[in-house]
Protein backbone atom coordinates (compact mmCIF):
# COMPACT_ATOMS: atom_id res chain seq x y z
CA UNK A 1 0.00 0.00 0.00
CA UNK A 2 1.46 3.58 -0.81
CA UNK A 3 0.49 6.80 0.50
CA UNK A 4 0.39 10.45 -1.54
CA UNK A 5 3.97 12.03 0.31
CA UNK A 6 1.39 15.16 0.56
CA UNK A 7 0.28 13.55 4.12
CA UNK A 8 1.56 15.17 6.73
CA UNK A 9 3.26 12.58 9.47
CA UNK A 10 0.50 12.14 11.78
CA UNK A 11 -2.39 11.51 8.77
CA UNK A 12 0.16 8.87 7.34
CA UNK A 13 0.34 7.16 10.96
CA UNK A 14 -3.56 7.18 10.78
CA UNK A 15 -3.73 5.86 7.62
CA UNK A 16 -1.40 3.37 8.60
CA UNK A 17 -3.41 2.83 11.86
CA UNK A 18 -6.86 2.52 9.50
CA UNK A 19 -4.80 -0.14 6.81
CA UNK A 20 -4.04 -2.97 9.36
CA UNK A 21 -7.28 -4.80 8.88
CA UNK A 22 -7.31 -3.90 4.84
CA UNK A 23 -3.64 -5.02 4.40
CA UNK A 24 -3.76 -8.44 6.21
CA UNK A 25 -6.88 -9.37 4.75
CA UNK A 26 -6.75 -8.71 1.03
CA UNK A 27 -2.67 -9.27 0.55
CA UNK A 28 -2.33 -11.74 3.03
CA UNK A 29 0.60 -10.16 4.83
CA UNK A 30 1.67 -9.65 7.94
CA UNK A 31 -0.36 -7.14 8.89
CA UNK A 32 0.61 -3.07 9.63
CA UNK A 33 1.09 -2.94 13.74
CA UNK A 34 -2.16 -1.90 15.55
CA UNK A 35 -2.87 1.88 16.50
CA UNK A 36 -1.30 1.01 20.39
CA UNK A 37 1.51 -0.40 18.57
CA UNK A 38 2.21 2.59 16.15
CA UNK A 39 2.10 4.98 19.05
CA UNK A 40 4.96 2.68 20.54
CA UNK A 41 6.89 2.51 17.83
CA UNK A 42 6.67 6.10 17.14
CA UNK A 43 7.72 6.87 20.75
CA UNK A 44 10.65 4.22 20.43
CA UNK A 45 11.79 5.72 17.52
CA UNK A 46 11.72 9.63 18.76
CA UNK A 47 13.69 7.75 22.24
CA UNK A 48 15.93 6.53 19.69
CA UNK A 49 16.05 10.29 17.39
CA UNK A 50 16.73 11.98 21.04
CA UNK A 51 19.56 10.31 22.03
CA UNK A 52 21.41 10.33 18.80
CA UNK A 53 24.25 12.83 18.84
CA UNK A 54 24.29 11.85 14.91
CA UNK A 55 21.95 14.49 14.35
CA UNK A 56 24.27 17.41 15.62
CA UNK A 57 26.68 19.01 12.80
CA UNK A 58 29.63 17.39 14.34
CA UNK A 59 28.18 14.61 16.01
CA UNK A 60 29.00 15.91 19.50
CA UNK A 61 25.65 16.30 20.85
CA UNK A 62 22.06 15.14 21.56
CA UNK A 63 18.85 16.59 22.24
CA UNK A 64 19.57 14.48 25.39
CA UNK A 65 22.79 16.55 25.79
CA UNK A 66 20.79 19.43 26.69
CA UNK A 67 17.79 18.27 28.13
CA UNK A 68 19.34 15.40 30.27
CA UNK A 69 16.90 12.95 31.21
CA UNK A 70 19.13 12.13 34.54
CA UNK A 71 18.33 15.72 35.08
CA UNK A 72 14.76 16.64 34.84
CA UNK A 73 15.38 17.50 31.21
CA UNK A 74 17.78 20.33 31.75
CA UNK A 75 21.78 20.69 31.15
CA UNK A 76 23.34 19.48 33.93
CA UNK A 77 26.72 20.66 32.37
CA UNK A 78 29.20 23.72 33.70
CA UNK A 79 30.20 26.41 30.95
CA UNK A 80 31.74 29.61 31.25
CA UNK A 81 28.69 31.13 32.85
CA UNK A 82 27.76 28.07 34.96
CA UNK A 83 25.03 26.17 34.17
CA UNK A 84 23.01 29.38 33.36
CA UNK A 85 22.89 28.82 29.05
CA UNK A 86 24.17 26.09 26.99
CA UNK A 87 27.35 24.99 25.23
CA UNK A 88 26.51 24.04 21.69
CA UNK A 89 27.51 21.24 19.02
CA UNK A 90 30.48 23.56 18.18
CA UNK A 91 32.24 23.77 21.32
CA UNK A 92 32.48 26.98 21.35
CA UNK A 93 28.85 28.86 20.94
CA UNK A 94 26.31 29.49 23.58
CA UNK A 95 22.86 30.88 23.66
CA UNK A 96 21.48 33.65 25.33
CA UNK A 97 18.08 31.69 27.40
CA UNK A 98 18.75 28.59 30.41
CA UNK A 99 18.10 25.11 28.87
CA UNK A 100 14.28 25.08 30.05
CA UNK A 101 13.06 21.65 31.35
CA UNK A 102 11.26 19.19 28.79
CA UNK A 103 8.92 17.98 32.00
CA UNK A 104 5.66 18.15 30.99
CA UNK A 105 6.56 20.37 27.99
CA UNK A 106 3.85 17.92 25.98
CA UNK A 107 1.09 19.47 28.67
CA UNK A 108 1.04 23.17 26.85
CA UNK A 109 -1.33 23.78 24.11
CA UNK A 110 -0.51 25.28 20.78
CA UNK A 111 0.39 28.68 20.69
CA UNK A 112 -3.27 30.81 20.50
CA UNK A 113 -5.04 33.66 21.93
CA UNK A 114 -7.54 33.43 24.52
CA UNK A 115 -10.71 35.04 24.45
CA UNK A 116 -9.17 38.07 26.33
CA UNK A 117 -6.44 38.18 23.58
CA UNK A 118 -3.82 37.04 25.56
CA UNK A 119 -1.52 34.66 23.86
CA UNK A 120 -0.87 31.44 25.47
CA UNK A 121 0.91 28.15 24.90
CA UNK A 122 3.65 27.50 22.49
CA UNK A 123 6.89 26.19 23.23
CA UNK A 124 10.34 27.79 23.73
CA UNK A 125 10.50 30.82 26.14
CA UNK A 126 9.09 33.00 23.40
CA UNK A 127 6.92 30.89 22.03
CA UNK A 128 8.21 30.86 19.26
CA UNK A 129 7.35 27.01 18.40
CA UNK A 130 3.32 26.88 17.89
CA UNK A 131 3.43 23.02 19.23
CA UNK A 132 5.66 20.26 20.64
CA UNK A 133 6.65 19.14 16.71
CA UNK A 134 7.52 22.38 15.93
CA UNK A 135 9.89 22.43 18.76
CA UNK A 136 11.20 19.06 18.25
CA UNK A 137 12.86 20.19 15.49
CA UNK A 138 14.32 23.66 15.49
CA UNK A 139 17.06 22.77 17.67
CA UNK A 140 18.62 20.82 15.01
CA UNK A 141 18.76 23.57 12.77
CA UNK A 142 19.93 25.89 15.45
CA UNK A 143 23.57 27.09 14.82
CA UNK A 144 24.07 27.70 18.34
CA UNK A 145 22.76 23.98 19.35
CA UNK A 146 22.84 21.38 17.45
CA UNK A 147 23.57 23.19 14.37
CA UNK A 148 22.77 21.32 11.41
CA UNK A 149 22.83 23.23 8.00
CA UNK A 150 19.25 22.39 6.99
CA UNK A 151 16.74 19.48 7.04
CA UNK A 152 18.01 17.98 4.08
CA UNK A 153 21.46 17.64 6.10
CA UNK A 154 19.17 15.99 8.87
CA UNK A 155 17.77 13.49 6.64
CA UNK A 156 20.94 12.62 4.87
CA UNK A 157 22.10 10.90 8.43
CA UNK A 158 19.18 9.24 9.05
CA UNK A 159 19.54 7.84 5.38
CA UNK A 160 22.77 6.46 6.36
CA UNK A 161 21.58 4.31 9.48
CA UNK A 162 19.82 1.07 8.41
CA UNK A 163 17.61 1.24 11.37
CA UNK A 164 16.36 4.30 10.56
CA UNK A 165 15.56 3.51 6.98
CA UNK A 166 13.14 0.67 8.50
CA UNK A 167 11.59 2.59 11.21
CA UNK A 168 10.79 5.53 8.70
CA UNK A 169 9.40 3.19 6.19
CA UNK A 170 7.31 1.00 8.76
CA UNK A 171 5.94 4.15 10.56
CA UNK A 172 5.17 6.62 7.28
CA UNK A 173 5.29 4.54 4.35
CA UNK A 174 7.75 3.48 1.42
CA UNK A 175 10.06 6.10 0.69
CA UNK A 176 9.45 8.54 3.80
CA UNK A 177 12.81 9.21 3.88
CA UNK A 178 13.22 10.12 0.17
CA UNK A 179 11.32 13.59 0.78
CA UNK A 180 13.10 15.90 2.99
CA UNK A 181 10.16 18.00 4.04
CA UNK A 182 7.99 14.61 5.18
CA UNK A 183 10.97 13.00 6.68
CA UNK A 184 12.14 16.19 8.58
CA UNK A 185 8.27 16.52 9.68
CA UNK A 186 8.24 12.76 10.89
CA UNK A 187 11.52 12.78 13.18
CA UNK A 188 9.56 15.72 14.45
CA UNK A 189 6.53 13.94 15.52
CA UNK A 190 9.01 11.00 16.91
CA UNK A 191 10.66 13.68 18.96
CA UNK A 192 7.15 14.59 19.86
CA UNK A 193 6.07 11.13 20.71
CA UNK A 194 8.46 11.10 22.56
CA UNK A 195 8.60 13.75 24.92
CA UNK A 196 4.22 12.42 25.52
CA UNK A 197 5.87 9.57 26.91
CA UNK A 198 5.60 9.38 30.79
CA UNK A 199 8.68 9.17 31.10
CA UNK A 200 8.33 12.73 30.80
CA UNK A 201 5.38 13.55 32.61
CA UNK A 202 4.73 10.51 35.69
CA UNK A 203 3.00 12.96 37.87
CA UNK A 204 4.24 10.47 40.72
CA UNK A 205 5.85 13.48 43.18
CA UNK A 206 5.59 13.62 46.45
CA UNK A 207 2.51 16.28 45.82
CA UNK A 208 0.43 13.92 43.49
CA UNK A 209 0.88 11.17 46.11
CA UNK A 210 -0.11 13.53 49.12
CA UNK A 211 -3.44 14.47 46.54
CA UNK A 212 -3.85 10.78 46.18
CA UNK A 213 -3.99 10.25 49.63
CA UNK A 214 -0.56 7.73 49.69
CA UNK A 215 1.51 9.92 51.37
CA UNK A 216 1.54 12.69 54.03
CA UNK A 217 3.41 16.10 53.66
CA UNK A 218 4.97 17.93 56.86
CA UNK A 219 3.32 21.17 58.61
CA UNK A 220 6.34 23.11 56.79
CA UNK A 221 4.89 21.74 53.45
CA UNK A 222 1.45 22.09 54.26
CA UNK A 223 2.57 25.16 55.05
CA UNK A 224 4.14 26.42 52.32
CA UNK A 225 1.17 25.13 50.13
CA UNK A 226 -0.85 27.80 51.93
CA UNK A 227 1.21 30.14 50.72
CA UNK A 228 1.54 28.80 47.42
CA UNK A 229 -2.29 29.38 46.90
CA UNK A 230 -2.98 32.56 48.86
CA UNK A 231 0.27 34.36 47.61
CA UNK A 232 0.69 36.02 43.73
CA UNK A 233 1.80 32.40 42.63
CA UNK A 234 -1.25 31.08 41.54
CA UNK A 235 -1.77 33.75 39.46
CA UNK A 236 0.47 32.63 37.15
CA UNK A 237 1.37 28.99 38.30
CA UNK A 238 -1.62 26.98 38.36
CA UNK A 239 -3.84 26.18 35.31
CA UNK A 240 -6.66 28.47 36.80
CA UNK A 241 -6.71 31.70 39.19
CA UNK A 242 -8.21 29.61 42.01
CA UNK A 243 -8.16 25.80 42.81
CA UNK A 244 -5.27 23.45 41.98
CA UNK A 245 -6.86 20.88 39.22
CA UNK A 246 -5.54 17.31 39.01
CA UNK A 247 -2.68 16.77 37.10
CA UNK A 248 -1.78 20.36 37.82
CA UNK A 249 0.59 21.71 35.23
CA UNK A 250 1.73 24.74 37.78
CA UNK A 251 1.62 27.30 34.83
CA UNK A 252 -0.92 28.83 33.05
CA UNK A 253 0.95 28.81 29.78
CA UNK A 254 0.63 32.59 29.78
CA UNK A 255 3.59 35.19 28.81
CA UNK A 256 4.24 37.80 31.58
CA UNK A 257 7.32 40.34 32.36
CA UNK A 258 8.39 40.17 35.89
CA UNK A 259 11.13 42.21 35.46
CA UNK A 260 14.24 39.96 35.69
CA UNK A 261 17.41 41.64 34.86
CA UNK A 262 20.09 41.17 32.50
CA UNK A 263 22.58 38.24 33.55
CA UNK A 264 25.66 39.34 32.56
CA UNK A 265 27.58 36.31 32.46
CA UNK A 266 25.19 34.26 30.19
CA UNK A 267 25.15 37.78 27.73
CA UNK A 268 29.30 37.58 27.66
CA UNK A 269 29.10 34.07 27.04
CA UNK A 270 26.42 34.16 24.19
CA UNK A 271 28.49 37.19 22.41
CA UNK A 272 25.65 39.06 21.59
CA UNK A 273 27.03 42.10 23.28
CA UNK A 274 25.71 44.39 26.07
CA UNK A 275 23.27 46.39 23.71
CA UNK A 276 21.32 43.41 22.86
CA UNK A 277 18.25 43.11 24.62
CA UNK A 278 15.75 40.17 24.70
CA UNK A 279 12.39 41.32 23.92
CA UNK A 280 10.77 38.20 24.97
CA UNK A 281 7.54 37.09 22.68
CA UNK A 282 7.79 40.29 20.61
CA UNK A 283 10.85 38.26 19.17
CA UNK A 284 8.62 35.68 17.90
CA UNK A 285 7.99 36.11 14.28
CA UNK A 286 4.84 37.43 13.63
CA UNK A 287 4.67 39.33 16.57
CA UNK A 288 4.67 43.25 16.35
CA UNK A 289 3.12 44.30 19.78
CA UNK A 290 5.06 46.37 21.44
CA UNK A 291 2.98 45.49 24.40
CA UNK A 292 4.55 42.12 24.15
CA UNK A 293 8.12 43.32 24.64
CA UNK A 294 9.34 41.64 27.79
CA UNK A 295 7.04 38.91 28.25
CA UNK A 296 8.43 35.05 28.69
CA UNK A 297 6.49 31.91 29.35
CA UNK A 298 5.32 30.88 31.89
CA UNK A 299 7.75 27.65 32.98
CA UNK A 300 6.07 25.01 35.03
CA UNK A 301 7.13 24.26 38.57
CA UNK A 302 6.69 20.54 38.27
CA UNK A 303 10.83 19.95 39.75
CA UNK A 304 11.71 23.45 39.84
CA UNK A 305 13.60 22.36 42.77
CA UNK A 306 15.92 20.64 40.56
CA UNK A 307 16.45 22.78 37.39
CA UNK A 308 17.63 25.64 38.63
CA UNK A 309 18.85 28.27 37.63
CA UNK A 310 16.08 29.96 37.53
CA UNK A 311 14.27 32.59 35.47
CA UNK A 312 14.76 32.29 31.61
CA UNK A 313 18.22 33.75 31.36
CA UNK A 314 19.97 31.49 34.56
CA UNK A 315 20.27 34.66 36.72
CA UNK A 316 19.62 33.30 39.63
CA UNK A 317 21.68 30.28 41.01
CA UNK A 318 19.34 29.22 44.37
CA UNK A 319 15.86 28.81 44.76
CA UNK A 320 15.11 30.66 48.01
CA UNK A 321 16.40 33.25 45.68
CA UNK A 322 14.07 33.22 42.88
CA UNK A 323 11.29 33.54 45.87
CA UNK A 324 12.61 35.97 47.11
CA UNK A 325 13.36 37.92 43.81
CA UNK A 326 9.55 37.72 43.87
CA UNK A 327 8.53 38.65 47.40
CA UNK A 328 10.55 42.34 46.46
CA UNK A 329 7.20 43.65 44.69
CA UNK A 330 5.03 42.88 47.88
CA UNK A 331 8.10 43.41 50.71
CA UNK A 332 9.07 46.95 51.90
CA UNK A 333 11.87 45.78 54.21
CA UNK A 334 14.86 47.12 53.20
CA UNK A 335 16.32 44.14 52.72
CA UNK A 336 13.87 42.74 50.41
CA UNK A 337 15.86 45.30 47.82
CA UNK A 338 18.93 42.70 47.95
CA UNK A 339 19.81 40.07 45.62
CA UNK A 340 21.37 37.14 48.84
CA UNK A 341 23.45 35.83 46.06
CA UNK A 342 25.39 38.94 45.04
CA UNK A 343 25.01 41.11 48.36
CA UNK A 344 23.86 43.97 45.64
CA UNK A 345 20.53 45.73 44.71
CA UNK A 346 18.40 43.03 42.26
CA UNK A 347 19.30 45.14 39.15
CA UNK A 348 16.87 46.97 36.76
CA UNK A 349 14.54 44.78 34.55
CA UNK A 350 16.02 44.06 31.40
CA UNK A 351 12.51 45.53 29.33
CA UNK A 352 11.03 47.66 32.18
CA UNK A 353 7.62 48.07 30.17
CA UNK A 354 4.83 46.49 30.41
CA UNK A 355 5.59 44.66 33.81
CA UNK A 356 2.50 41.92 34.67
CA UNK A 357 2.50 44.64 38.52
CA UNK A 358 -1.18 43.52 38.98
CA UNK A 359 -0.18 40.19 38.99
CA UNK A 360 3.48 40.88 41.21
CA UNK A 361 2.08 42.93 43.89
CA UNK A 362 -1.01 40.69 44.50
CA UNK A 363 -0.86 39.49 48.37
CA UNK A 364 1.23 40.23 51.20
CA UNK A 365 5.07 40.18 52.07
CA UNK A 366 6.61 37.08 52.70
CA UNK A 367 8.70 36.57 55.73
CA UNK A 368 11.64 34.10 56.27
CA UNK A 369 9.39 31.35 57.61
CA UNK A 370 7.11 31.86 54.64
CA UNK A 371 9.61 31.53 52.18
CA UNK A 372 11.24 28.39 53.54
CA UNK A 373 7.76 26.48 54.05
CA UNK A 374 7.02 27.71 50.17
CA UNK A 375 11.08 26.71 48.82
CA UNK A 376 10.05 23.59 51.42
CA UNK A 377 6.58 23.14 49.13
CA UNK A 378 8.01 23.99 45.77
CA UNK A 379 10.63 21.07 46.43
CA UNK A 380 7.19 18.26 46.85
CA UNK A 381 6.73 18.94 43.24
CA UNK A 382 10.07 16.64 42.44
CA UNK A 383 9.15 13.51 40.07
CA UNK A 384 9.98 10.55 42.40
CA UNK A 385 12.53 9.79 39.80
CA UNK A 386 14.54 12.72 41.12
CA UNK A 387 13.85 12.70 45.05
CA UNK A 388 17.71 11.61 44.87
CA UNK A 389 18.79 14.28 42.86
CA UNK A 390 16.79 16.79 45.56
CA UNK A 391 18.41 15.14 48.23
CA UNK A 392 21.76 15.65 47.07
CA UNK A 393 21.54 18.70 46.50
CA UNK A 394 20.40 19.67 50.36
CA UNK A 395 23.15 17.52 51.12
CA UNK A 396 25.85 19.87 48.91
CA UNK A 397 24.20 22.98 50.32
CA UNK A 398 24.06 21.85 54.08
CA UNK A 399 27.76 21.25 53.94
CA UNK A 400 28.56 24.39 52.25
CA UNK A 401 26.14 26.73 53.93
CA UNK A 402 28.19 29.48 55.90
CA UNK A 403 28.45 28.78 59.76
CA UNK A 404 28.23 31.31 62.26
Amino acid sequence: MSFPRSLSPFLLVLALIGAVVTVGAATGRTPRPTSGQVQHDLTELGQRLFHDPALSRNGTQSCATCHDPEYAFTDPREGVAGRAVSLGDDGVSYGDRNTPTLSYAALSPSFHRDAKGRYKGGQFWDGRADDLEDQAGQPMLNPVEMAMTDKAAVVARLRDEQGYQESFAALFGPGALDDVDRAFKGASAALAAYQRSQEFMPFDSRFDRWQRGEESLTPQEEFGYTVFITWNCRLCHQLQKQGVVERETFTSFEYHNIGVPVNPGARAASGLGPDHVDLGLLARPGIDDPAQAGRIKVPTLRNVAVTGPYMHNGVFEDLRTAVLFYNKYTSRRPESRINPETGRDWGQPEVAENLSLPELQSGLMLNDARVDALVAFLETLTDRRYEPLLAEQKRIRKETAPTD
